[in-house]
């Protein structure tokens, strides 16, 4: 599957209109909204827009426990296992979690692990975290374990918006064969084979986002 992800803050609306359009065309299977630094208010403006012109689902990809949206399919209820942030494995959950129940949307409980991507990342920087080293494959397949164990139903390897460096073929096999849950990748893809790399070694959802910024008829090219 393929999922275009939507910040927020790019705040240029014929962009997001040209950028879905093009995910109708496509057949996109899912819309991610979501980015480290924005309010409420934003993130609900900008799903009611996409959804005035799309089926496509929409998302929560929240960056801040504040993201959340009634006019949204579902969110991915993140939990940052590759930190020792406690604030990102329980303390914002808590924070968020009556008004997360009141906005009656599909809660998928996410294990999110942040993966070295080659330079730090408004993600590790916002998370207060380290990310897993890029060269540890069977550290990223524990991790990725124990999310499994603790009852997560996704698993989000995740090398950051930018990254120089993607998920390695490495981490995302190692995963693959040691869990069972379907894994979502992304950070710094940007070109077909980016793509196809992520797909052959075992990604079930490729997610891309800021490469469509400044031009969104690159997913004409990649799908």
């Amino acid at each position: 599957m393929f999922a275009v992800l939507i910040d927020p803050d790019f705040e240029h609306i014929l962009y997001i209109e040209k950028l879905i359009l093009l995910c109708n065309k496509k057949k996109v299977d899912f819309i991610f909204v979501g980015g480290s630094i924005l309010n409420k208010g934003k993130i609900n403006s900008t799903i009611e827009f996409i959804k005035k012109l799309t089926d496509i689902p929409v998302i929560i990809f929240p960056g801040l426990n504040n993201q959340i949206s009634e006019n949204a399919n579902a969110i991915l209820l993140l939990s940052l296992i590759s930190g020792r942030n406690a604030d990102l494995l329980i303390g914002k959950h808590v924070e968020s979690a009556f008004e997360l129940k009141n906005a009656d949307i599909e809660i998928i409980p996410t294990a999110y692990l942040l993966i070295d991507g080659g330079k730090q990342t408004t993600a590790t920087y916002i998370s207060f975290t380290n990310p897993l080293p890029a060269d540890k494959p069977m550290l990223a397949a524990a991790t990725a374990l124990a999310g499994e164990q603790l009852g997560m139903k996704l698993i989000y390897l995740d090398s950051g918006s930018g990254a120089l460096n993607t998920v390695s073929s490495d981490i995302i096999n190692n995963v693959k064969n040691n869990t069972t849950l379907p894994i979502i990748v992304g950070g710094g893809i940007d070109s077909f084979e980016k793509i196809k790399k992520a797909y052959d070694a075992g990604a079930d959802i490729v997610v891309l986002g800021s490469v469509f910024e400044k031009t969104p008829e690159l997913l004409d090219e990649f799908i």
